[in-house]
């Protein structure tokens, strides 16, 4: 994602404090003891022998994902698609991270082999704990006398119909999935600030992820990342539904619990439109969204690491769930990205397509920027029409972390396959939270944290940096520490 640049190269806006070198580090009381880099290995190799846990370019019965590094260094997307998630059948596990600041590739990755196995802990806990309480409910109901079952039964109307029954437990799940969604996120974050081995007081990463357990849909998000759905209107017409709001210092809540923390948020001079959050007596450093795992420069000012989370009952209308890093939304439309992946060859190679979609569309809408990198996963909901045939790679689990495709290089005509060039972000006919110019079927269920908020920052994205002053990783080279540091990075 783009997110940094060096505020000496911008100008604030007028008013603005003027910029100031510097920011006083706070020393961690307590900090995890150095992790050995052979043990790491160690861990690493055991989770990429999980049968079903996929995490470089490929695809299964299921899921297609690709990720492309982009023309700025390191490949600081990370993606994953877990199959049989907490050893359940029904289950799928999904995500993409996408990682800024001078350690963000390292951070993305934490936190893709880290978050799921928190996440399934604390799923596990939950269910035996709400089994426990529903037996001592059932122990409590039975120690009445038949007597008084018998007139319960025989005088009082059922107080649950079948389908009232079938919604509550949709919720139950939810609610489940919900706070462990909320746990897990909350005990990432906490990890990472103690991180000895990872830096991740100016870097961070994104985090857009999903569960879906037969058809019950939970996504958990921070940050710009987005999941949208590829459904079935009423006409059945192929329609794109936003799951996921790009959670970003323009939006008033976001931006209202920003200064209530003494963090600041303002736009620079030649950004008008790209809001940031700021020190309260510095001006760095400049991120572009109001949620993300780590940036604990900034966690003491109104960035958080709580995710929003969402829930929603598939029909069979539903067709798939993408995915992706703002490398694919600041080129394409959500209906561009849903006419892309329909339009695939096959879906094994739909990831692959949108990327190199994306790609086309960057030189054409950037031709001076460099083109970002790129992560897509494509969770398909109906298994009986998908491709039996999975070009997965067969060893995919003994290569290394950072190792990605590099086949499509080749410059290729501008737009997407098959598409014609809108010229626009978004459309005005895709299907947004809290309204748009279609709506969703009425018997779709969603559920949200804060469904109140009629606010969804989705009327455009503009090509931005993520993070200022704060140079990039780049392996092989010394890493720049000096404070008057203007290269541009992610």
């Amino acid at each position: 994602m783009g997110s940094c640049l060096s505020t000496e190269s911008r100008s604030p806006l007028p008013n603005s404090p003027t910029p100031t070198l510097g920011i006083r580090r706070k020393s961690s009381k307590k900090r995890l003891g150095s992790r050995n880099s052979s043990f790491d290995y160690r861990r690493e190799e055991q989770l990429h022998r999980i049968q079903g846990r996929m995490f470089l370019n490929g695809s299964s019965e299921v899921a297609s994902l690709f990720s492309q590094q982009g023309k700025k260094g390191t490949n600081q997307d990370a993606m994953i698609v877990w199959e049989n998630f907490g050893s359940r059948t029904d289950t799928v596990f999904c995500g993409v991270f996408d990682g800024h600041g001078p350690y963000g590739h390292m951070v993305a990755k934490r936190v893709r082999d880290s978050l799921p196995l928190k996440l399934s802990s604390h799923w596990e806990v939950n269910i035996k704990k709400d089994d426990v309480l529903k037996e001592i409910s059932l122990n409590t109901t039975g120690s009445m006398n038949s007597e008084d079952a018998s007139f319960i039964s025989a005088d009082e109307e059922p107080r649950a119909s079948i389908d009232v029954e079938e919604t509550a437990k949709h919720l139950e799940i939810f609610q489940r999935l919900k706070d462990s969604f909320l746990k897990a996120f909350k005990v990432m974050d906490r990890e990472l600030r103690m991180y000895t081995n990872i830096d991740c007081f100016c870097s961070g990463t994104t985090a857009v992820t999903l569960v879906k357990q037969g058809q019950d849909l939970v996504i958990g998000n921070i940050g710009d990342s987005r999941a949208i759905l590829g459904t079935r209107d009423e006409d059945d017409s192929l329609v794109a539904v936003q799951l996921t709001v790009d959670l970003k210092p323009n939006l008033p809540a976001e931006a209202e619990r920003i200064r209530k923390c003494k963090g600041r948020v303002f736009s620079l001079q030649d950004e008008p439109e790209v809001a940031r959050v700021w020190l309260p007596n510095y001006d760095s450093p400049g991120l572009a969204m109001a949620r993300a795992f780590g940036d604990f420069c900034l966690k003491d000012f109104g960035l958080i690491s709580v995710p929003e989370i969402s829930y929603r009952r598939l029909t069979e209308k539903d067709e798939f769930v993408v995915l992706a890093t703002d490398g694919i939304w600041d080129v394409l439309s959500n209906k561009e990205v849903v006419d892309i992946i329909a339009s695939a060859p096959a879906h094994s190679s739909a990831a692959r397509v949108l990327v190199e979609s994306a790609v086309r569309a960057w030189r054409c809408k950037y031709p001076t920027s460099k083109v970002d990198d790129c992560a897509v996963v494509c969770l398909f909901l109906d298994s009986k029409n998908l491709c039996t045939a999975s070009n997965t790679i067969s060893n995919e689990r003994t290569f290394s972390m950072e190792q990605v495709d590099t086949a499509s290089k080749r410059e290729d005509p501008c737009g997407p396959i098959g598409l014609e060039r809108s010229g626009t972000v978004q459309t005005g006919e895709e299907i947004l939270p809290g309204g748009g110019k279609e709506e969703a079927s009425k018997d779709e269920e969603e559920i949200s944290m804060e469904s109140g908020k009629e606010w969804s920052a989705l009327e455009g994205v503009s090509r931005v940096n993520t993070l200022l002053t704060l140079p990039r990783f780049v392996p092989g080279k010394e890493e720049k520490k000096g404070a008057g540091e203007t290269k541009a990075w992610k």
